[in-house]
């Protein structure tokens, strides 16, 4: 079973758009498990029309809570507390669950053992059906930290599905940027693709996050899209990627297919067979080839 996932330097690129498609495609021909690694602000599932079957959720870790009844006002743990959490009551201390950070101080120098530290919830994740696999997503809260636990947690129960069902691909739908995130999202991946604008912007934003994957030893594809918006800068990045080395497996171009394709809630390859499809479809079958040229060299010998 191969492992793909979609990066991308910043937001806003068309990677969803990019995933959405290359789910449908590869969906046509091989068993898949997809997952949406972007759990801040997950929006695969808007283009997929997903049916969730299971919900479950994610513990991120633990805050300090002080038992008002053993508590003697002693001020200890507002003296170790680097983070000014531990507030002075009437009668006993309290915790601004805000500003904790669950370092635990409080909780190891407290004489009177009237602290605990407390599980808190921090999101959801979810698995769900799609008509063109398996589906795993999830949901931060607002405010909450430990994202990159959830993009694993993610990523594990998908690639623990497709391993389940015999599937041939996982494709993971990454996080933007280069956190913590885009790491857990990468780790152990069999290839990346990374989907860059023809800007400025863009080809600083591609040497990142391919700074990034080439750390981790994850192989890097690149596709540009909306490339014919600046065909110089669209070449300038393919130039870049030669001298490093890799290979840009497709250019698509800018059409506002892709809005009314996504409004109707179809990857746009399913919605249409224009040019940004036919783009699309190409890149499909180059990436195939890098995916499973193992298993065909493997298959001759």
């Amino acid at each position: 079973m191969k492992q793909l996932v979609i990066l991308s330097g910043k937001g806003g690129t068309g990677k969803t758009t990019v995933a959405a498609a290359l789910a449908h495609l590869a969906s046509e021909e091989l068993p898949i498990v997809l997952a949406d690694a972007d759990v801040d602000a997950a929006n695969l599932e808007l283009v997929l029309d997903p049916v969730k079957q299971e919900e479950h959720p994610f513990i991120g870790g633990k805050l300090a809570a002080i038992d008002p009844e053993l508590c003697t006002a002693c001020g200890v743990c507002a003296s170790v507390c680097r983070f000014d959490a531990i507030i002075a009551g009437d009668v006993a201390y309290q915790v601004d669950s805000l500003a904790c950070e669950g370092c635990a101080s409080c909780f190891y120098q407290c004489p009177d053992e009237a602290i605990c530290m407390e599980e808190q919830q921090a999101g959801v994740w979810f698995r769900s059906e799609t008509r063109f696999g398996p589906l795993f997503h999830a949901h931060l809260f607002a405010g909450q930290e430990n994202s990159g636990k959830l993009v694993t947690l993610v990523k594990q129960q998908a690639r623990l599905r497709g391993l389940d069902t015999d599937a041939k691909l996982v494709v993971v739908d990454g996080p933007p940027g280069i956190g913590c995130p885009v790491i857990s999202a990468s780790a152990g991946m069999d290839l990346a693709l990374h989907v860059v604008e023809p800007t400025v912007s863009g080809a600083h934003d591609l040497e990142r996050i391919m700074g990034t994957t080439d750390h981790f030893g994850v192989p890097s594809l690149v596709v540009i899209n909306k490339a014919d918006l600046n065909p110089k800068r669209a070449d300038d990045t393919a130039a870049f990627c030669a001298a490093r080395g890799i290979e840009v497996v497709g250019r698509i171009p800018y059409d506002n297919i892709v809005t009314e394709a996504m409004v109707q809630g179809l990857p746009v390859t399913a919605y249409t067979d224009g040019a940004v499809s036919a783009a699309l479809r190409h890149v499909w079958v180059q990436m195939k080839a890098r995916l499973f040229s193992d298993d065909v060299s493997r298959r001759k010998g």
